[in-house]
This record gives C-alpha cells, structure tokens and sequence, in this order.
C-alpha cells in the first residue's frame, strides 16, 4: 500500500511482511492494542503534517484512511508484526558524484591542459622505453627487462584514472556508477602492489649486480627474470583482491559525493551506511604496512648497495652510482603519496589531493625521463631506434 509522500519519500506499508504467527488469547490482546494505538499515533502525526498542504495532498491522504491500514485477512489466533512495516523507504546508491580538483572555470581549464599534456608524455615515454628495450638487442638484459615492466605498470597505473579525469571536465557533474567506481579501485591497487614488487625487485637486481658481480648471470637468468614479474602481478592481484573482498559488499544509501577526481578504498568506505572500523584498520594493515615495509627494505637495500660501492671503487662506480640515484628517485616519488595516503593517521584532505594527482599523473611521466635522462645505455639506444625508423622509411 503506497501512502502519500512525506518530505519528498513515499511512505510504504509492507502487508506481505504481515504473516501469521501463532500467538495465544490474552496476550495477543494487549498486543493488538499496543498496535492499534501505535498506529493511531503515526497516523495523527501523518494528517497534522499534511493539513496546511494542497487539497491533493489531502485527498490522497484520505484514500489511505485509518481502515484502510486493517484491510488485511487476520485471525484470531494468528497475527504477525514485522517491524520492518512502518519504515521509509532509502534510496539505494547506484552511482557516486566526484567532486573533482576545483569548481572555478578557468582553474579547470588549466587542469584540463595539464592532464592531458601529462598524460600525452606518460603514452609517449612509457611506450617508447618498452619499444627501446623490446626491439634493442643490447638492452636485453635483466635491469632493462624489469625496466620495461616497470613502464607498462606506470602506463596503466596513469590510463586507470586519468582518461576519465580529463573527459571529466567537460561535465558539471562528474559522476562514476558503483560498479565502475570499484573496478578503478580494483585496477589502481592491482597495478599500485604490482609496482612496489618490481621496485624491490629491480633493487634486489642491482644490489646482486653491485655486490655479487661474478653470480650475476647465473642469479638473474631469463627463468628467474620471469617469474619475478609474474610474481609482482600475482602479488599485486592478490592485494587488490583482498581489499575488496570486504569493501564490495558494503551499503552505500547516501551521501555520494567522493571528495576527489577519481575512486579510491579510503574514501569510499567513509560513504558506506554501516560501521567500517574493522575494514578502515584492513586498508591501513593492507596498503600502508605493505607501502612501509616495502619502503623500509628499499631503502635498506640501496644503503648496503652504497656503501659496497665506497668501499669498492673502480671504473664503473661512477655509472653504478648513477643508476643508483634514478631507482632512488623514483622510489621516493613511488612511495611518498603511497605512505602518507594510506598509512597516515591524520589525512588532510587538500595534500592528499596534491598527492593524489602526483601519484597519477606526475610519477609515472617522471619515471622515463628520469631512466632515460640519466642513462647513456637508453639514449644510444633510442637513437639506433630513430636511426632505424629514418632508414625504413626512406628505404619504403
């Protein structure tokens, strides 16, 4: 039975929740009239609420008259409440309304060109290292092999939100469906624990390179190389999968409205119509012990690296050392947003927006120009490239 609107919500009585239960004489009596009276009250609050509103509203109220509420077959002895009966109805969320980066016109314009100018280099950059080290038989070892995992990862960690937050400021409302919003969840942390494996194991390669130069090849043969990088995207499908084991099944029946430009866990079960305490301390034991402690042995691992160099100079320090201050770099550009997103006790929500977008679309350019700059086996190698693209083509 559908009652009149109240506040812009209908008011629903469940009668099919009304079955029969079997109950004695006196006591469901008094039952009887505890309900009667109950709903002789919501009904007085009910026509007082709707006697200074329109003639309609008020002929709908009598069509739903108090008699109408026991047009239902009961017996004597048998009568069942479910208290379900007298609740509104609550809107089930189906998609979620990104606030974005700014709300000033010209702030988004300027952001539009700077995603997309970024964005553009990421493509580039990224494709060209995995074309250089794919077609380059010199670069066909394994600190360039994981070099080029490495820039496929970042290609999609940035393709996984940035596309959409470029197409997004083309609209005033940018929204994402559910469904959608927890497949870039998904994406993002499966490519995100994918790139902190590979980061560790690039260090673990330099420091066998470095620190055990004579077991170099028989360590770090094209089987083990393998099964490092299947080993990352296992990992990091495995991560992901974990955090949203508990998250997909959350109920979200409003607010919607996610203080950021794309879809993240942290965010999204603070919009969630249940306690979420146990599943916020999962995405803190989950991504920030994983961020930390990989951080912790990276960090570990390039110290004994610096010091074995110092204490072994020789020609090729100057180059090792080089390469050491890249995979540095980009490991602190890695894991700094990682950290203070996901293991920081007290977020502020206007850095982790800065964060936010430097962990999307700033690192992953970065990466590329920072392996290619500082690195004379990559430029040799990207000019044999153009010099073979230049020669095919005048041959053609």
């Amino acid at each position: 039975m559908l009652l009149p609107k109240v506040k812009g919500k209908p008011m629903t009585l469940n009668q099919s929740a009304l079955k029969p239960q079997v109950v004695s004489g006196s006591s469901m009596g008094l039952w009887l009239l505890h309900k009667c009276l109950s709903l002789a009250k919501q009904f007085a609050q009910e026509y007082n609420s709707y006697k200074s509103q329109s003639p309609r509203n008020m002929n709908a109220l009598r069509e739903n008259s108090f008699e109408h509420f026991f047009n239902i077959e009961a017996s004597t002895e048998t009568l069942f409440w479910n208290e379900s009966t007298w609740e509104t109805n609550h809107s089930v969320v189906t998609e979620f309304v990104l606030i974005g980066l700014s709300n000033s016109r010209g702030l988004q314009i300027f952001l539009f060109a700077f995603f997309f100018v970024f964005y553009a280099g990421i493509v580039f950059g990224n494709l060209l290292i995995v074309v250089t080290v794919t077609n380059d038989s010199h670069l066909h070892s394994p600190m360039y092999f994981l070099l080029a995992n490495l820039s496929f990862i970042d290609l999609c960690v940035s393709s996984v939100t940035a596309p959409k937050t470029i197409a997004d400021f083309f609209y005033k409302q940018k929204v994402i469906s559910v469904k959608g919003c927890f497949t870039q969840i998904f994406l993002l942390h499966f490519f995100g624990g994918s790139e902190m494996v590979t980061l560790v194991a690039m260090a673990f390669d330099r420091y066998v390179a470095i620190c055990k130069p004579l077991s170099y090849t028989i360590i770090m043969h094209g089987n083990i190389c393998v099964a490092i990088v299947a080993t990352a995207w296992g990992i990091g499908f495995l991560h992901s999968v974990s955090q949203l084991a508990f998250a997909v099944n959350l109920p979200f029946c409003g607010p919607n409205k996610v203080d950021s430009f794309y879809c993240d866990l942290p965010r999204e079960i603070k919009l969630a119509c249940a306690d979420t305490y146990r599943l916020d301390i999962m995405v803190i034991a989950n991504s920030g012990v994983l961020s930390v402690c990989s951080f912790v042995l990276l960090i570990i691992s390039y110290g004994i690296i610096l010091i074995t160099i110092q204490r072994r100079p020789s020609d090729r320090s100057s180059k090792a050392l080089s390469t050491l201050t890249a995979h540095i770099t980009v490991v602190l550009l890695f894991f700094g947003p990682c950290i203070f997103i996901y293991a920081w006790p007290f977020p502020i929500k206007s850095l982790d927006k800065f964060l936010a977008v430097f962990y999307s679309v700033v690192t992953p350019l970065l990466n590329p120009i920072i392996y290619t700059l500082r690195n004379t086996e990559m430029k040799t190698a990207m000019r044999r490239l153009r010099q073979w693209n230049l020669n095919f083509c005048v041959k053609s």
